[in-house]
């Protein structure tokens, strides 16, 4: 398969955006159907690109590359590429911006730079995904702080510019460390490009800075976006105040840039992982209990699911640094996993509210009655980010749990790991209580003409789940292709 068809994945969607852009002004339903079919025939090649991905012993590790020089001053390029890690996470973000045009098919409100801005977004977190120069990286790093921050600040709900600024704050934070980071690492090393990098590490040329000193640049600037506790509280600000359709991106894509590009800094200096990793698997198990137990207190159905996110990160962290081959591949299962199961949970959220007009769960209940098919919509989302069996929730978590408990590689990894289990009790609390306070008791007179998912609603809602419960019953048909990209980096640390 042609290299070009990953630079087609990136590029459709924001063909799609200028166009609307440019011709979208006054014609809604033009504007909504090329969003629908630019996002559509993207997801398209990236299923052909998964399909197509060479997962044979002797095959490379990097596939569909596409390179062209571009500042040959600084020998940086044009250089894409996806390995066993990142092609899941491009199919992954593809899929959901289908799904993100159909959730925001009712959006009225400015369509035209509506449906601009999502397809650009879905093109920054692609872009990040494919890229293998560490400059065209951070690019595509950076621009997708533009559309989310008009997402939030126009078409959110609340307090929707504190949490835009927010942020944008928090994000740059995160990307002047990374950039420090990447800079330090191109003088140390000569080289912008990943795979190089990697397999060459610092001994390509003597180093300026101590190794440590750039792994925790970078290291801290990624965990700014997955989010790690204690940068983690611009969040729950922006899932709650952005629209439907911009939580989805958020939980679902956005934040796994975080995850992955920790198993890449990881992949880059693994002595040093191996010093570190107790640090932040410390961090790891305060994010998933402090996540967990702060969700229990929440009482905005939107803030909860945010809030859980933060948990659910945690267990990323907790499978990258346990540095096992297992732990990394249920890792990277959990952020594909977190992604399916959380993005359902903001688009039946976003459906709750916007059809009972109402978010506060202590003035919710008995909606089961009214709205059977988003109940249990809900309630299967639900269930599976608690683990339940036979969802991707389940499969994600025990890979992790099992590889991270079972890695010899770190002192002490069973006590972070049974600590860790603790999350998934408190976990399957707040989501029963959720479920419990919004569908089922006394059912209330004021909510006698809430009207359930229509036709279209239902698509998407159907597309989710069968999703959740293929990667559920048969995981392997992600953590097959995860295992390529992820033992040479296990191989480099050790483990």
């Amino acid at each position: 398969m042609d290299g070009s068809y990953l630079t087609w994945i990136i590029a459709l969607p924001i063909a799609g955006s200028i166009l609307i852009a440019l011709f979208g002004g006054g014609r809604e339903k033009l504007v909504k159907y090329l969003a629908l079919a630019f996002t559509s025939v993207s997801f398209l090649l990236a299923i052909i690109a998964f399909c197509l991905f060479d997962r044979s012993a002797g095959a490379a590790k990097f596939q569909f590359q596409d390179m062209v020089s571009w500042i040959p001053a600084i020998n940086a390029n044009y250089h894409l590429g996806v390995d066993g890690l990142s092609m899941p996470l491009v199919l992954l973000t593809a899929f959901l911006g289908v799904m993100v045009v159909l959730i925001s098919w009712k959006e009225h409100k400015r369509v035209r730079e509506y449906f601009a801005w999502l397809l650009l977004l879905e093109s920054s977190i692609l872009g990040v995904f494919c890229a293998l120069d560490l400059l065209l990286f951070f690019i595509f790093w950076e621009i997708e702080i533009i559309p989310m921050y008009f997402l939030i600040s126009i078409w959110g709900s609340g307090r929707k510019e504190y949490s835009s600024i927010k942020y944008v704050i928090y994000t740059l934070f995160g990307s002047a460390l990374m950039l420090a980071g990447i800079l330090s690492l191109y003088f140390s090393t000569g080289s912008l490009n990943m795979i190089d990098i990697a397999e060459g590490g610092l001994g390509m040329v003597q180093s300026l800075m101590p190794p440590a000193a750039i792994f925790l640049l970078m290291i801290i600037g990624f965990s700014v976006k997955l989010p790690t506790v204690p940068v983690h509280t611009w969040l729950p600000d922006a899932h709650t105040d952005a629209p439907t359709a911009g939580s989805v991106m958020l939980a679902g894509a956005l934040i796994k840039m975080g995850g992955y590009g920790i198993i890449r800094v990881v992949s880059f200096f693994p002595d040093v992982a191996r010093e570190y990793a107790p640090v932040f698997l410390v961090l790891a198990v305060i994010s998933i209990l402090y996540g967990a137990a702060i969700t229990l207190r929440q009482t905005d159905i939107k803030r909860l699911i945010a809030y859980s996110s933060v948990s659910h990160m945690g267990l990323v962290m907790l499978g990258v640094f346990a540095l096992g081959e297992v732990s990394m591949t249920g890792a990277a299962l959990q952020m594909v996993s977190h992604g399916l199961l959380t993005g359902l949970l903001f688009a039946m959220a976003g459906l709750t509210i916007h059809n009972t007009e109402e978010r506060d769960l202590r003035k919710l209940g008995g909606l089961a009655r009214q709205v059977p098919v988003i109940g249990v919509i809900f309630s299967i989302a639900g269930l599976g980010s608690l683990g339940l069996p036979l969802t991707s929730g389940f499969a994600a978590e025990f890979i992790t749990f099992a590889g991270s408990f079972s890695s010899g590689i770190v002192n002490g990894i069973q006590v972070y790991t049974i600590l860790s289990v603790i999350g998934v009790v408190l976990a399957a609390g707040y989501i029963l209580w959720m479920l419990q306070r919004t569908f089922y008791g006394q059912p209330q007179e004021k909510f006698n003409e809430v009207k359930d998912a229509d036709g279209l609603e239902k698509v998407y809602m159907f597309a989710f789940i069968a999703l959740i419960m293929l990667v559920g019953i048969y995981p392997a048909i992600m953590t097959d292709m995860m295992k390529i990209g992820i033992s040479p980096i296990t191989a480099l640390i050790g483990g």
